[in-house]
């Protein structure tokens, strides 16, 4: 029986969001400029990576001015270990002398003018967007909110920009924002990419997923391991 993928996604996101009730964007900032630096450093790195790399490089760096008055290499230094140095510094030198030329300093708030930004692509936007100005300009989709995303049926795309468009038909505006945290924080801590523990999870019921994963589970077993 084809699953109504609507219903599917309102059910995900009731159960998720009392699972998680406490889901956040997990890359330390205080403002949207620290956000969208962070979230350029995030390509190919893990969040807890860059919020210690941060943590430094904001005492450091207050705003676009100090890191376009600083050389490349230097910027490069600070951020070695979020991996693409390289391309990094280069993308956030490029994005602050942009902020500062056109934007007068300040990140822009559309889209459009986000993704004039180096290093700025849909998701970095849609991040910047939904957590520093709270505007649902789309869905953020990482490799956790790809996999279950596929995993639970609401998609059958392989790639973001279809999945996203996928999410938007079949979830409220609403809970664009927030969606993306609660599939992450499932997916950290049960969906997992190798060995889900489906067993233990809150969705385990109606994922069509589960039996690729264990052949045998039934709706009993799923009960006795939660309860």
């Amino acid at each position: 029986m084809p699953i109504d993928v609507k219903k599917q996604a309102a059910t995900v996101i009731r159960r998720l969001k009392k699972e998680y009730p406490n889901a956040h964007c997990a890359l330390e900032h205080s403002n949207a400029f620290e956000l969208l630096i962070a979230t350029i450093l995030s390509a190919q790195c893990t969040d807890a990576r860059v919020n210690i790399v941060t943590a430094e490089l904001f005492r450091k760096y207050r705003g676009p001015e100090d890191f376009v008055n600083t050389s490349q290499s230097e910027l490069e230094r600070d951020i070695h270990s979020t991996g693409f140095f390289r391309n990094k510094a280069k993308n956030i030198q490029a994005a602050c002398r942009r902020i500062i030329e056109v934007y007068g300093g300040r990140v822009p708030q559309t889209m459009d003018d986000l993704l004039t930004l180096g290093g700025v692509a849909r998701k970095t936007a849609n991040v910047v967007m939904g957590n520093a100005f709270g505007i649902a300009s789309g869905v953020v989709v990482d490799t956790h909110v790809s996999r279950l995303s596929q995993r639970l049926g609401l998609t059958k795309n392989k790639t973001p920009e279809k999945i996203e468009k996928d999410l938007e038909n079949v979830v409220p505006k609403k809970d664009w924002i927030m969606l993306p945290h609660w599939l992450i924080s499932h997916g950290r801590a049960v969906c997992i990419a190798r060995n889900p523990k489906c067993p233990e999870c809150v969705l385990a019921d109606i994922c069509p997923s589960k039996k690729l994963f264990y052949p045998d589970i039934t709706s009993k077993k799923i009960r006795a391991q939660r309860s």
